[in-house]
């Protein structure tokens, strides 16, 4: 049996936050990549390109600077101005990489988003 590989999750967040969602990434079973520091949504694509993750959030006031700035940089496809648990899911399923959210670092969020992608990727 083929080992499956865990889903690789970056979180950007504008005021240095995102534990709360890295630990529902991680109860989920994926592997969550927290950028440090103020700013850090700007970094989100950057990041998500070095470490060859599998979706990003970024999380700022409008929910789209650093997802913008990801899909212009490394053109991947992102739904951004998120508010709600259900949006992210709806993304996920049309297969966007990048997900800009106003302030929402919650553990629901990064399990459910994560939860998703894994089911997403099964077919």
């Amino acid at each position: 049996m083929e080992q499956q590989q865990q889903v690789k999750v970056v979180i950007g967040d504008r005021l240095g936050k995102g534990q709360q969602v890295a630990k529902g990434v991680e109860a989920a079973g994926g592997i969550a990549i927290v950028i440090p520091g103020v700013g850090a949504d700007m970094k989100l694509g950057d990041v998500m390109n070095k470490e060859n993750a599998d979706f990003g959030i970024s999380f700022c006031g409008s929910g789209g600077a650093g997802a913008i700035t990801a899909q212009t940089k490394y053109k991947y496809p992102a739904e951004y101005g998120l508010r709600s648990v259900e949006q992210g899911l709806t993304a996920i399923r049309a297969g966007k990489k990048v997900l800009g959210y106003g302030f929402m670092d919650t553990e629901e969020l990064g399990r459910r988003l994560t939860e998703q992608f894994i089911q997403a990727k099964r077919g």
